[in-house]
């Protein structure tokens, strides 16, 4: 096989198993609407490719992912280059993300980390900083058992063990839970709307 049939075949391989899973993503996206539009804030992180993907969920949510809609507070804590070399350099790299969660967390947000391998150190920091300071965690990470899925609150394994396609499991499950976030906000007003004038459903 060339190496698109054997990625395209991985890739088929996981979509089922995927898809018994992914019911958890309209149970965030429901409850992501009713944080996101009374106010609440929404914090990701994750490291390689999986910082790209948490900033696209982040400017998902701030821009918008199709239709008018209010801005959402949503903070990707990776690309601020400055506070990621300060906070390494000064305090280690295992705390890049755990300091910026207590900076920007409040009781009550959501802290959502994306890793394939559901390892890294700093993001198991991140986590443990969110729950100091009462942040739900959810977890996308790859196969289980990994230590981002046992200490996270919630977490969807993404059923691969190759790290691009769990990648690219976790761009789809970004661009749906988006879709379900935005079927559970109800627009009283287009463009420029205010906060207060979006409700939930």
């Amino acid at each position: 096989m060339n190496p698109l049939e054997d990625h395209l075949a991985g890739l088929r391989a996981a979509l089922e198993p995927f898809r018994e899973k992914a019911g958890l993503l309209e149970e965030w996206g429901a409850r992501l609407a009713h944080h996101l539009g009374r106010g609440g804030r929404l914090l990701v992180a994750g490291n390689g490719g999986s910082a790209a993907e948490a900033q696209h969920l982040a400017a998902e949510l701030v821009g918008r992912l199709r239709d008018e809609r209010m801005p959402l507070s949503a903070i990707a804590l990776t690309p601020d280059s400055s506070a990621v070399t300060a906070i390494g350099n000064d305090y280690g790299f295992e705390e890049i993300f755990a300091r910026q969660v207590r900076a920007h967390g409040r009781a009550g947000d959501v802290l959502l980390v994306l890793s394939t391998s559901g390892r890294s150190p700093n993001l198991v920091r991140a986590v443990e900083a969110a729950k100091e300071i009462g942040v739900h965690t959810w977890a996308l990470v790859g196969q289980a058992p990994n230590p981002l899925a046992e200490i996270c609150d919630e977490a969807l394994c993404c059923p691969s063990p190759d790290s691009q396609v769990v990648q690219e499991l976790h761009l789809v499950s970004v661009h749906v839970m988006c879709e379900y976030i935005d079927r559970h906000l109800v627009p009283f007003a287009r463009a420029g709307a205010g906060r207060k004038e979006m409700v939930t459903v």
